[in-house]
């Protein structure tokens, strides 16, 4: 086969595999390496294996409870290594899936380290009008464009180095096959945040360091206050404002004085992007932006069709119960703007008392009748914050919102009781 293509792509996570599509249905000619295997972060190290580690989570600490529901369940008990089973026959079967999908759209993958070909003997082998080439497995690619999307890595530190053994990344917490009887993660992003929730919920004793001032930095401060309160019910401990100066011999040294000594750490601090030196195209985690794999997907959307997106309405989501959800402005980034806050709490919802889910509220920010910010903590979450940004990206005004009729008992329907308050 003659190794001449219209677009090469590294890397086949969601920027990649995407752009991948698109570009076949445009009718262009693709190859896609990837060195370790097809689906990336998010499928084999991410979103997927810990939603499905998450759900078996929920539903042990829903069963704990069920006495509530009129329902009496005895002798509760977890194999975590079937979980984990489990986790790994789901990801193996959409991996499986994704890779058949590949094929019938006639993407052409390599499964080999690929390089960039940077070298003056090396660039002398090209022959005709191509923008590169690809060197992987010796063999070279020619390709009239190029897209890196060669992803991200799990980050530590000087002084905080993962050992795989006693301080764990987040790949290495997915392995894990039976669960500790207590747990130190450090940071409080996404990632800390679903796994405190998952280890809380299998009664492992859970501690969180946070540097910052409040849990889930990112989020608006109502946000974060109000899961500093959920994790407080949880009896999850926390030392907020707070850092860790060393570990050694397995004991925890904080700046506030505190030594502490878990089972196992979890160094949960955020992702380092793996740009490819000399890449001219580089979309997803690598390009070093909005490290969320559905970002990921638009940016690659973008690169193919030349549809441009709106980065700031690229919604942040954090799984567990209850979800938390948002987009646009946070209250502390107005504080010397004029703007409306509008919110209801989930307790005020017929349909929470029905699911056993009363925890949370809606948050609404306006600015002259269009909403500018929206922030859930509620079951589905993830799904109503959808609604506000087709709202938000289409400029619907508030007035013509409050028009649209919402189904009852649902979610939704805070929504729009939110609007009129």
């Amino acid at each position: 086969m003659e190794n001449k293509f219209d677009l090469g792509i590294i890397g086949a996570g969601p920027a990649g595999y995407t752009a991948a599509f698109h570009a076949r249905a445009k009718g262009l000619s693709v190859v896609l390496f990837e060195k370790d295997k097809v689906g990336g972060v998010c499928l084999n190290n991410g979103c997927i294996p810990t939603k499905a580690i998450l759900h078996s989570a929920e539903l042990y600490e829903e069963m704990k409870c069920s006495d509530d529901l009129g329902i009496t369940c005895s002798d509760i008990s977890v194999d975590y290594a079937k979980v984990v089973e489990r986790k790994d026959k789901i990801v193996e079967k959409l991996r499986k899936s994704l890779e058949l999908s590949l094929k019938n759209a006639g993407v052409v993958v390599i499964n080999s380290e690929a390089t960039l070909c940077n070298n003056s003997e090396t660039l002398k082998q090209v022959q005709g009008d191509v923008m590169g080439c690809i060197l992987a497995d010796g063999e070279i690619y020619e390709c009239k464009k190029i897209i890196t999307a060669t992803g991200s890595e799990p980050r530590d530190f000087e002084n905080l180095r993962f050992d795989h053994e006693f301080i764990l990344s987040s790949d290495d917490i997915l392995n894990l096959k039976t669960l500790p009887k207590s747990i130190l993660i450090i940071g409080s992003g996404a990632i800390g945040v679903e796994w405190a929730r998952i280890f809380s919920a299998f009664d492992v004793e859970v501690t969180v360091v946070e540097l910052a001032e409040h849990l889930l930095p990112l989020a608006d401060i109502e946000v974060s206050k109000r899961v500093e309160r959920i994790f407080k019910a949880k009896k999850i401990k926390t030392y907020i404002a707070n850092s860790v100066e060393k570990i050694e011999d397995k004991k925890v040294y904080l700046s506030s004085g505190e030594i502490l000594e878990p089972e196992l750490v979890l160094l949960a601090a955020g992702r380092k992007p793996h740009p490819l030196d000399n890449a001219l195209s580089c979309i997803g985690d690598a390009c070093g932006k909005i490290q969320l794999a559905h970002f990921a997907i638009k940016q690659a959307v973008a690169e193919i069709s030349g549809v441009e997106f709106n980065e700031n309405l690229v919604p942040s989501v954090v799984y567990g119960c209850p979800e938390i959800a948002w987009v646009g402005k946070r209250e502390q980034d107005l504080e010397e703007e004029t703007y409306k806050k509008s919110s209801i709490l989930i307790s005020a919802l017929g349909k929470s008392h029905c699911d056993n889910c009363t925890e949370g509220f809606i948050k609404i920010l306006s600015r002259d009748g269009k909403v500018i910010g929206a922030h859930i903590v509620s079951k589905e979450a993830s799904a109503l914050i959808q609604q506000i940004i087709i709202a938000m990206q289409n400029n619907i005004a508030i007035d013509d919102l409050k028009k649209v009729c919402f189904a009852h008992p649902t979610y939704s329907e805070g929504i729009f009781e939110c609007l009129f308050r």
